[in-house]
């Protein structure tokens, strides 16, 4: 497939649909769902954290599901908990979804990275220590950059990449709102932090999603991630500034792959907007676009369920037998 497939969700709400009329509001619809439900059971809120050594430090983290493995790289200040549990338990239906905490982060001990290819170092020391020889690339924010990265060192491992609210390292269109980069920059976010870096304060909708969602996330008993030292931040900076350089061709990459990318934005996103990914329209062979309306940074936090169907329909649609090249 030469061209790029742009799969723009028909779900853009015009200027002539009123929040508070129900029948007319696409995006509730969208959005209620079992994940509405926020006092329900979520598999993903119960399991145990484990921990791998690898290279002098352990790895944290959680496995849920059965199926080919899809490994889940987190967002900048992102633990085990940032995951919201209904998007975990949906992606795990048919796949084997694998979670983990950067080094020096969360319940994960070492080094924190202050390099893109020591974010990369993560992933694959997590592969191996779970003997994954091939496995499914996810990643969110930052860790969209990660995985693209991972695509540029060893594609072979690589089937399919999930690149979720995040970028390709094309840096004109990148310039987050102070109110964004504040809410990112607090040691302790409460759900107002979040509605503004995750979801669209602007939309009714979406900052009732926020708050469902956030009850979901703090739902968890057992095992819980320590919050993100602030004293980390700068390392993780550090480390998207060593991505945006692109020293070692992630954007190249994304033009030359045989690898499968699924890509789902939010309409409403200040820190990766979709127009990043549209600036390069006709020059990804085998990359696919899904913009979801009335949603900001973290569009599977918002639309779990609706997230998660898109996933697992590309994942059928692409697999290596049914090859897209």
């Amino acid at each position: 497939m030469k061209n790029l497939s742009i799969l723009v969700a028909t779900l853009l709400i015009t200027g002539s649909v009123h929040a508070s009329d129900p029948s007319a509001d696409i995006g509730s619809r969208l959005v209620h769902s079992k994940s509405s439900q926020v006092h329900a059971s979520y598999k993903s809120a119960e399991n145990r954290t484990q921990f791998l050594e690898s290279k002098g430090r352990k790895i944290a983290y959680r496995s849920i599901g059965k199926g080919k493995a899809i490994i889940l790289a987190l967002r900048f200040r992102g633990v085990l908990d940032s995951w919201d549990p209904a998007f975990l338990d949906a992606l795990a239906k048919n796949n084997r979804v694998i979670i983990f905490d950067y080094s020096g982060i969360g319940d994960s001990t070492g080094k924190s990275a202050t390099t893109m290819p020591q974010m990369v170092d993560d992933i694959f020391d997590l592969a191996d220590g779970l003997k994954l020889d091939k496995f499914i690339l996810g990643g969110w924010s930052m860790g969209g950059f990660a995985a693209q990265q991972a695509l540029v060192r060893n594609p072979g491992r690589i089937t399919q990449a999930l690149l979720i609210g995040t970028a390709p390292a094309v840096k004109e269109f990148l310039n987050p709102p102070k109110a964004f980069l504040d809410a990112g920059a607090k040691p302790i976010m409460n759900l107002e932090d979040e509605t503004v870096l995750l979801f669209d304060p602007s939309s009714p909708m979406s900052v009732r999603a926020a708050k469902e969602s956030y009850a979901r996330m703090n739902s968890r008993k057992i095992d819980k991630s320590p919050v993100a030292p602030s004293a980390m931040f700068d390392n993780h900076r550090l480390a998207v500034g060593d991505y945006m350089e692109d020293k070692i061709g992630s954007v190249k990459m994304l033009k030359i792959t045989k690898t499968p990318i699924l890509v789902i934005a939010g309409d409403k996103d200040p820190g990766s907007p979709p127009i990043t990914w549209f600036s390069e329209s006709g020059k990804l062979p085998t990359t696919q676009i899904i913009v979801l309306p009335q949603a900001g940074h973290g569009p599977q936090q918002q639309y779990p369920e609706l997230s998660a169907s898109y996933i697992h329909s590309f994942l059928e649609g692409s697999a290596p037998e049914k090859s897209m090249h």
